[in-house]
């Protein structure tokens, strides 16, 4: 079991949602395309979802998947992308946040960027073992 994140900072990351999407299909679309699969026009189809499950994420205290990252035998996986520029925009909104809030211990501001970044690689890690797998 982890510590879920606090409800009020889940809360006001929720409330920028609009924004964390924009940005990630902005850094989605300056990512270099490996083929027609990591067409940012095909994956900003995902972002909705993939914020949806970030944000359960740090509200569970259920621990997150393990898996190692296989490499894809064709070298384009499609997701690499997709996940950097998502982790970009997630944490950016977080940064925004934090500083909107009252000042906080440099302990806490680090502890909430680590726990972000880790349920976003986390995600990450397990649709791109899936992904790979496929390729495979």
């Amino acid at each position: 079991m982890r510590d879920p994140m606090e409800p009020e900072l889940v809360q006001r990351l929720r409330a920028r949602r609009a924004q964390i999407h924009a940005r990630w299909e902005a850094f989605l679309r300056l990512e270099k395309a490996t083929g027609p699969l990591a067409n940012p026009d095909t994956l900003v189809f995902g972002v909705d979802a993939s914020l949806r499950e970030i944000f359960a994420a740090l509200r569970s205290a259920e621990p997150l998947p393990e898996e190692q990252v296989e490499e894809c035998g064709c070298g384009r996986h499609p997701l690499q992308a997709y996940y950097r520029a998502g982790e970009q925009a997630v944490l950016e909104a977080l940064v925004l946040v934090q500083a909107e809030r009252a000042p906080l211990p440099a302990e806490v501001r680090d502890r909430e960027f680590a726990e972000v970044k880790r349920v976003v690689t986390a995600l990450a890690r397990r649709d791109l073992g899936a992904f790979a797998r496929l390729c495979q």
